[in-house]
């Protein structure tokens, strides 16, 4: 693990965390995890067995990356975002429900694409996926998939506008939509707006 940064109140038991990624204090790295290149984990986070983080990640302080959740490069997860992997939970241990945990059907994926932000507290339920570059605002409840450079807010999460790679909202100009930041242009409607690759 050259060049990573282990806070000395981290617990680390992987060795799969890329170069220049930073673990900070209280966190804890399961063995099995997957921590790419540059990320930087933020305090009191915990990365559960099966956890997949791409590269160039931040997760901000308090949160926790279940077994079967994947974030691809790039992604931004802000403080507390709550995370699911099971759509009927129930305790291993309670006598009834033991059988349905004997093996790993139960677990449902969810996935975060390149790109995409998730704000403070937000709740994503299991088996969704975030589109890339999507944003997803503080607070909000998602349970569907979120197109990619779609804003969605509210509980259910609800499509309120879109978002350039860089962040930015995108306004609408002449039949158009343009970020007034970096001046990319989109194309699309509805569950599909895309780039214009020049």
């Amino acid at each position: 693990m050259r060049s990573v940064f282990i806070h000395p109140t981290a617990l680390v038991e992987t060795k799969d965390i890329g170069a220049g990624s930073r673990v900070w204090a209280y966190a804890h790295v399961m063995q099995g995890a997957r921590v790419g290149q540059n990320c930087n984990v933020g305090d009191h986070c915990f990365i559960e067995i099966g956890a997949r983080i791409g590269n160039n990640v931040t997760i901000k302080n308090g949160n926790a990356i279940w077994s079967g959740v994947s974030l691809e490069d790039g992604v931004f997860v802000g403080p507390t975002v709550v995370f699911t992997n099971d759509l009927w939970p129930r305790s291993p241990r309670l006598p009834e429900a033991g059988r349905r945990y004997s093996d790993s059907k139960w677990l449902v994926r969810t996935r975060v694409e390149r790109g995409a932000s998730l704000g403070a507290g937000a709740v994503i339920i299991a088996g969704v996926t975030i589109g890339e570059y999507a944003m997803v605002a503080a607070g909000a409840l998602v349970t569907k998939s979120v197109p990619c450079h779609a804003l969605v807010k509210g509980g259910p999460a609800r499509v309120s506008g879109w978002v350039c790679r860089c962040g930015e909202p995108l306004h609408r100009k002449r039949g158009r939509m343009v970020c007034e930041q970096c001046g990319l242009e989109f194309k699309g409607a509805r569950g599909d707006v895309r780039p214009v690759e020049r």
